[in-house]
């Protein structure tokens, strides 16, 4: 709808296709950057992410690709389709490195795992490196890239002349050098020197009629004279035509090989188109890795289902700075298709704005883009922003005028299938006007079912999002306690400008400001901050709610365990009572034994004393033994009764920040974090209330301060901190490819351990599809785990057999 070129400058992707250039390697590759344009055909785009994830997934798992530069030599190779033409030396260096490239590139290729890279085995097809232009590129080049003497036998018959012929001429001209030195021609530290390439003797201008020869420079000031002998000079002559012949025998060999290669010359040519392909696609993986960007699910309909998205732009500079990025979670769908964003000046909405559309627009030109994996890309048309001043004073076009202009061209082309971006909707005129037109259009845009995303001030167009009519609100939230806007986007409710929060905190003159909440009314102010606080509050008491969760489901698995090992001692107690009972029953038949023996044994001894006496004391050792009382177990320590706190009752005005507090009539310790005009903000706990002072009473113990704050929280606390950091710490998939099966298997045991604590009902498992025994290794360990409800395939367009989905109980 916009020039792609006007459209891209105000995005950023001209920085984006800068910085996929600085990765390219040759000029094929830099051409296929400079090539990059917006697409909406579904098919293409897929299968350029796909290739990219898969080249991505091939340089993190097998390290080292090649990555020589090369020249792109496809116009000198076209030249040589006429014959009798031939590469220069410089060029044929050239095409060996370029060669050696490509067969670096293919074996590297083919050395992966074919089933893992099935887009990167299609690139390649039919491509193969001919082993013998390498080898006679090698016979007629050595490692500097100069032609080797023995590239002919001609050659070598001509290097060597040359060879012997300039060492008769040093020679000669040094014998020439020492008669003339003898003669006292020249002076005696005199050496022999180098003019247009000839050797010659200086001599000084008086003499030189003395040494015969050719004169071929002399000195500035014209006392000397540079000669060279005429017996050198003319085998000189000798090795200049020596070396003609070799110029000669060297273009023939040159033109041999282009003869040699010129049935290929079509093949090299693709070889060189392939390159750069390969170029493009390692510079866009070597992109994607540097902002974290990953291949999403995608689908052939318009819609935007974005999770912790990023700008790669100021990802990247934040990365620099140390500095952390908040991520951006957005969804279009056909109920809310246009997103009203408000909130501060400076709270993220053009930032916001700027991500959707870079992000759409890098995902159309086939590029991965920095979100979860989980998330949902849609394709549009065409794409619509307007954003920033585009007065135009060769047009006569103010910047509201512009705006309209723009709007205008928007209306008569827009579909189903269309995206606009438009910042600060109605903005540049008077507010009533601009917010009634801004709201008309927006209407018209839902009535053609075209999705949206606009930044907004105006009341009327956060009014507009009713339940499934089309619209949504956004709101950038802002911290009315620390006063600095978080940059984070909360879809489902509208958000406030903070006009006086942020005039006062850069310290803007009261007095205007008091005048300024006259004008306005103070009941309009007070509501918007009523509003955003109830959102603050609305925001934590659902963290609390998810940590009292967490809690509850904690303390139910423990009554679970109390409750088993209640069952559990209950059973054992009736099988003590048992064993009690048989062992009474054989103690009492053994009593009976030993007391019908003893009886029997008086008898037959006639009541001898001395053996009644033995009899009666062996009897009563027995009832000693089995009268033997049984230890009792210690008692167990009784429960620590709460100490009820010592306080004293003061006046409302005197309680301080830090003041250890108790509410009348309760035990529970508090502290006072925050004093307000009418109102205290106690922390009990994890629990903060908002309290009257009168109801507090300020506790004078130190004991009870001390305990409040340790011994009773500790452990509750320390539970749901360690919730707190294993929640946010969790990933909803994991990846094992790389690894060897026993570790594999290890991993994903601890993952799935995890998983079943945290209560998470969906987890992802990539472990790549290769020959498969990663898979089957994982999926029979899933089988064995009570708390696994099913396993399948990802969804084919998610990665199919490659990922394992787990659901949970």
């Amino acid at each position: 709808m916009l020039n792609h070129s006007l459209l891209e400058e105000k995005l950023g992707f001209k920085q984006i296709r800068n910085l996929l250039e600085s990765y390219c390697l040759g000029d094929p590759g830099r051409e296929l950057v400079s090539g990059i344009h917006f697409s909406s055909d579904y098919r293409s785009i897929k299968n350029e992410l796909i290739l990219n994830d898969e080249f991505k997934t091939l340089m993190i798992t097998i390290p080292g690709f090649p990555s020589e530069e090369y020249t792109d030599l496809r116009q000198d190779l076209v030249r040589l389709r006429i014959p009798g033409t031939f590469l220069p030396v410089e060029d044929m260096l050239k095409l060996k490195y370029s060669y050696n490239f490509f067969t670096d590139v293919i074996n590297f290729i083919s050395a992966a795992p074919a089933p893992a890279f099935p887009s990167l085995y299609q690139l390649i097809e039919g491509f193969y490196p001919d082993p013998h232009i390498n080898s006679e590129i090698h016979r007629i080049l050595d490692e500097k890239g100069e032609i080797r003497d023995n590239a002919s036998a001609e050659l070598l018959k001509i290097r060597k002349a040359i060879s012997a012929q300039m060492a008769m001429v040093d020679k000669r001209i040094a014998n020439m050098l020492v008669q003339a030195k003898r003669e006292k021609w020249v002076n005696s530290d005199v050496e022999i020197a180098i003019r247009n390439g000839r050797l010659v003797i200086p001599v000084p201008a008086a003499n030189k009629r003395k040494l015969k020869g050719v004169v071929h420079d002399e000195s500035a000031t014209g006392h000397t004279v540079y000669i060279e002998p005429t017996e050198v000079f003319e085998l000189n002559n000798e090795i200049r035509e020596l070396e003609l012949a070799e110029n000669r025998e060297i273009i023939r060999i040159l033109t041999q090989f282009a003869d040699f290669i010129r049935p290929q010359l079509d093949e090299i040519i693709n070889i060189y188109k392939l390159l750069g392909r390969i170029d493009f696609i390692r510079a866009k993986t070597l992109f994607s890795l540097s902002i974290g960007a990953a291949m999403p699910l995608m689908s052939e309909y318009p819609g935007i289902s974005w999770i912790e998205a990023r700008h790669p732009l100021l990802f990247l500079s934040h990365s620099k700075q140390n500095k952390p990025i908040i991520p951006l979670s957005i969804e279009l769908n056909t109920t809310n298709r246009i997103l009203i964003i408000s909130g501060p000046n400076a709270g993220g909405k053009s930032v916001c704005l700027k991500t959707v559309g870079l992000l759409q627009y890098m995902l159309q030109c086939g590029l991965l883009i920095p979100l979860r994996e989980t998330s949902e890309v849609g394709i549009f048309s065409n794409i619509f922003i307007d954003i920033g001043d585009q007065q135009s004073i060769e047009d006569d076009l103010s910047t509201y005028s512009s705006h309209l202009f723009n709007i205008k061209k928007l209306l008569e082309t827009a579909g189903g299938e269309t995206l606009f971006l438009i910042d600060e909707f109605g903005a540049g005129t008077e507010p009533q006007s601009g917010g009634a037109i801004a709201e008309a259009v927006l209407e018209a845009l839902n009535e053609r079912k075209c999705f949206g995303v606009v930044t907004t001030h105006y009341a009327n167009l956060k009014l507009l999002a009713r339940q499934g009519n089309g619209f949504a609100n956004g709101a950038m939230l802002f911290d009315t306690r620390k006063m600095i806007p978080l940059f984070q986007l909360k879809i489902g409710k509208p958000g406030s400008s903070f006009a006086f929060e942020i005039a006062g905190n850069i310290a803007f003159p009261k007095d205007i400001l008091e005048k300024a909440g006259e004008k306005l009314g103070h009941a309009q102010l007070d509501f918007e901050k009523q509003v955003q606080e109830l959102e603050t509050e609305r925001s934590e008491i659902i963290l609390k709610e998810k940590q009292l969760h967490q809690a509850d489901e904690m303390l139910s698995v423990l009554m679970s365990k109390y409750e088993k090992l209640t069952e559990e001692l209950e059973s054992k107690k009736k099988d003590i009572i048992e064993n009690a009972r048989q062992e009474a029953k054989t103690l009492l038949e053994k009593s009976n034994q030993i007391i019908e023996k003893t009886v029997r044994d008086i008898k037959q001894s006639q009541a001898d004393k001395e053996k009644t006496n033995l009899l009666r004391k062996d009897l009563k050792a027995f009832i000693e033994e089995i009268e033997t009382p049984i230890a009792e177990p210690l008692p167990l320590p009784k429960p620590r009764e709460p100490q009820k706190p010592v306080t004293v009752k003061i006046k409302p005005d005197q309680f301080k920040v830090g003041d250890k507090v108790t509410m009348e009539g309760q035990y529970e310790a508090g502290e006072i974090l925050e004093i307000t005009s009418h109102e205290v903000v106690v922390a009990f706990r994890t629990i903060k209330l908002h309290v009257k002072p009168e109801f507090l009473e300020l506790i004078s113990n130190p004991v009870i301060k001390a305990e409040s704050g340790s011994r009773r929280n500790i452990s509750y606390n320390n539970m749901i901190n360690d919730m707190n950091a294993r929640m946010s710490n969790f990933r909803l998939s994991i990846d094992v490819r790389g690894y060897r099966a026993e570790e594999a298997l290890g991993i994903i045991q601890k993952y799935i351990d995890e998983s079943v604590m945290l209560r998470v009902p969906e987890v992802s498992i990539l472990h790549g599809k290769g020959n498969g025994i990663l898979r089957q290794i994982i999926r029979n360990y899933l089988q064995s785990v009570p708390e696994v409800k099913q396993f399948a395939d990802e969804k084919l367009e998610a990665g199919g057999a490659g990922i394992t989905l787990v659901k949970f109980r």
